[in-house]
């Protein structure tokens, strides 16, 4: 072969330069497009930093009329308080951290888990009364919890665990709102794949766990966002009666009633109570945004 042959047989590769593409918006929009931006966020925050502020103010600010957002002599007695107050419970302020803990970790665990497990069956499979069970489903997200309190406080009863950490856990596995979204999630990841995976002899819990799970990893956080929320600050007094087995933010609550002397510890209260829901939202925030990006199957 020649080397003129050789050359002209040989592939010609042309190299295009990528421009970047220009916004259409002028610097007034963007102005404006920030500015609304700023805005929204400003207000959806400021409750938070309210609330932070107060629990640094000395109660003679906190009884201040007009209000103040920022401290001018911050201290940190309302919050040493607070532990003095829990400390003198007959029952050890541990025992409510314990309490809360376990049934807030029991209780996501296993929402996302039977959550997920049923919108898989629901996105992905056919089967009668499949459709009406997630009409039921859609229904029952218009009722809050007052409305269906007495059904399931009679289902509790008639299960004997009224006053065990049962009575909070089991209506939290079942809670609709995550079973919607899972099931919205998933519906958009590929059965193609699924079928391929079936192909290759993978069975059908192990397509659901290293397969399925993991591509919709923003639905099943966002679930734990809501369920972490919901069982951090429940109080449920009226179907746990042992005080051993109340929860902290049921703790928390008898403190605020204890009237203007204690405004400096019911403000700490707050703080505490919104802590954990905002640091699991913190460090899970960009789990999220990044899987949302990345994750777009599509059959």
């Amino acid at each position: 072969m020649s080397k003129s042959y050789a050359a002209e047989s040989a592939p010609v590769i042309h190299h295009y330069k990528i421009k970047r593409r220009k916004p259409n918006r002028s610097l007034g929009g963007d102005i404006g497009v920030y500015s609304v931006v700023f805005l929204f966020a400003f207000i959806m925050v400021f409750p938070m930093i309210y609330s932070i502020c107060q629990s640094f103010k000395p109660l003679d600010e906190l009884l201040k009329f007009p209000p103040t957002v920022f401290p001018r002599n911050p201290t940190t007695d309302n919050f040493s308080d607070l532990f003095v107050i829990m400390s003198q419970s007959w029952v050890p302020f541990s025992r409510y951290i314990f309490n809360t803990l376990f049934v807030t970790v029991v209780g996501t665990v296993g929402h996302v888990i039977i959550a997920s497990m049923a919108a898989y069956v629901l996105a992905k499979y056919r089967f009668p009364l499949g459709d009406a069970f997630f009409r039921i489903v859609v229904v029952a997200l218009m009722f809050v919890g007052y409305v269906t309190f007495i059904p399931n406080y009679i289902i509790m009863c008639r299960l004997h665990i009224v006053d065990t950490y049962w009575a909070i856990i089991l209506p939290a596995f079942v809670a609709p709102m995550g079973l919607f979204l899972m099931k919205q999630f998933m519906e958009g990841f590929p059965m193609a794949i699924i079928e391929a995976a079936k192909i290759d002899g993978a069975h059908e819990w192990k397509i659901f766990m290293n397969l399925v799970m993991p591509n919709v990893k923003p639905a099943w956080l966002t679930i734990s966002i809501f369920s972490i929320q919901g069982l951090w600050n429940n109080q449920q007094a009226s179907v746990i009666y042992s005080e051993n087995k109340k929860m902290l933010a049921y703790a928390l609550q008898q403190i605020l009633l204890g009237g203007i002397a204690r405004q400096g510890p019911g403000a700490a209260v707050t703080v505490v109570t919104l802590a954990v829901p905002i640091i699991f939202f913190i460090f899970s925030q960009s789990q999220i945004l990044e899987t949302m990006a990345t994750s777009g199957l599509k059959d």
